[in-house]
């Protein structure tokens, strides 16, 4: 692990950026808004934009990273992430900026599955690992916390173009380090590159996520809302039947029905639904309700990811070690749920910073957990050639649900009444969706004695 600890330092930060830029708009949102013209319901897409270009190329960029390489596609991703910062900065229209946050989506469809894949391929399956992963869901966290905070300071001081300028800097930093601190990529690995697969799995991803996306805004029987998603689920539909008769498919079907990673990929979309929606929740009643500025809004939301921060890298390894995979994600999930309803409980006509506070810390203490749990389950047992497809997978799942929550959420919200009465609406569901996640999880394989560093294992042993 000590030789590791400056490649595991850049795959740390990397993570931070991502998690950075995720919650750092969200505080940004009522201020980009108004600059550049969005309504009430538009403005999601914002955030929406992102998961479409993420979603949509996740499980393209993950075997992208099995087939060229995990380093180059880190390096990839980077470029284009950091250079689509600078033009959502740079934005003077709501066209603009969105179409600047789906290439940025683009670029952390590359970044994510290749840091994963580092990750899974450095460390072995196991304590090592599960350290690791720590590191970098605190990683993660601190991006959260430091998003709440500095997108609050950001707009406050400089303006919400600053929550998109920030990033610059830090992925061209990771850019540059990235050939010095990470391993060479192998030859490449024979077999062609499952082109019909990509190009049905790209459009049929992205029109899934765009379909929810546009739900709220454009009407759910509207073309944009449910035609985009019925043709996401013909081009699933196509995609399967391709899958199951291509030498070298896309997605290697016996991986994706393995007991293992589907029920990861259902808990984790899940998970990331009511993650997207609680945000969402809380930023609409610091901001609009209690009439918060930026800045107090990323304060409040401070104590939530501190906490995460801290039980993702103290917590996780620990109970990884003494419970295993399934107890440790089930009791998570569930807990994360509870702290989501602690939290909605908080949410009164006067309320504020203390009444929210239970809740948060519930919610970042069981939320800092699971999230790393899920990535954990993702790769345990899974071979080496094919660690950049699973952790797209799962990232796909993440994206979808996270799209799916965020946009079931605005519309319980923003329905009939008056909004805080929609908002405990919607917080009450994602605190019932979040249990029955938790509830999915026991259907993983039951734990089995944990190896420890310097034994030797078997892959199909280490599946918890």
């Amino acid at each position: 692990m000590e030789g590791h600890r400056p490649r595991l330092a850049l795959l740390a930060l990397t993570q931070l950026i991502v998690a950075l830029d995720y919650n750092i708009v969200y505080v940004a949102l009522p201020g980009i808004g108004s600059a550049l013209g969005f309504g009430p319901s538009s403005v999601q897409w914002v955030v929406s934009a992102y998961s479409v270009g993420l979603g949509g190329l996740l499980l393209f960029g993950g075997r992208a990273v099995d087939r060229l390489g995990a380093r180059r596609m880190f390096m990839t991703g980077l470029a284009l992430y950091g250079a689509a910062s600078l033009a959502g900065g740079l934005a003077s229209g709501a066209g603009t900026l969105v179409a600047a946050r789906a290439v940025q989506g683009a670029g952390g469809a590359l970044l994510t599955p290749a840091t994963l894949a580092l990750i899974y391929r450095g460390f072995a399956e196991g304590p090592a690992r599960n350290k690791a992963l720590g590191a970098w869901g605190m990683a993660g966290s601190a991006g959260l916390a430091a998003g709440s905070l500095l997108g609050g300071v950001l707009t406050h001081y400089l303006g919400w173009e600053w929550v998109f300028f920030v990033n610059v800097p830090l992925a061209l930093g990771c850019a540059l380090a990235a050939p010095r601190l990470l391993p060479a990529d192998p030859a490449r690995a024979p077999g062609s590159f499952d082109v019909p697969g990509a190009v049905l799995a790209t459009a049929g991803s992205a029109l899934l996520v765009f379909g929810l996306a546009s739900g709220p805004d454009a009407g759910w029987a509207s073309p944009r809302g449910a035609g985009s998603l019925a043709a996401g689920a013909v081009l699933f539909a196509v995609l399967l039947a391709v899958e199951a008769r291509t030498r070298d498919p896309l997605i290697p079907l016996r991986l994706a029905r393995g007991r293992g990673l589907a029920t990861t990929m259902v808990v984790i979309a899940v998970f990331q639904g009511t993650l997207g929606g609680g945000y969402y929740i809380l930023t609409s009643y610091l901001q609009p309700v209690l009439g918060y500025s930026s800045l107090e809004a990323g304060l409040t939301f401070l104590p939530l990811t501190l906490v995460c921060m801290l039980a993702a890298l103290k917590a996780t390894p620990v109970l990884l070690g003494r419970w295993g995979i399934r107890t440790t994600l089930a009791v998570s999930t569930i807990g994360t749920g509870a702290g989501i309803a602690a939290m909605v409980a908080g949410t009164t006509a006067g309320g504020g910073f203390w009444t929210l506070l239970p809740g948060s810390v519930v919610w970042g203490l069981f939320g800092g957990v699971a999230f790393v749990t899920l990535f954990a389950s993702a790769g345990a047992g899974v071979p080496p050639e094919q660690q950049g497809v699973a952790s797209g997978l799962a990232s796909s799942a993440k994206e979808i649900g996270g799209a799916l929550g965020l946009a079931a959420f605005v519309a319980i919200a923003n329905g009939p009444g008056d909004l805080l009465h929609g908002l405990h609406a919607a917080g009450w569901a994602a605190a019932a969706a979040t249990v029955a996640g938790g509830l999915i999880a026991f259907v993983l394989e039951p734990a089995r004695p944990e190896v420890r560093d310097g034994e030797s294992t078997s892959l199909e042993g280490a599946l918890r």
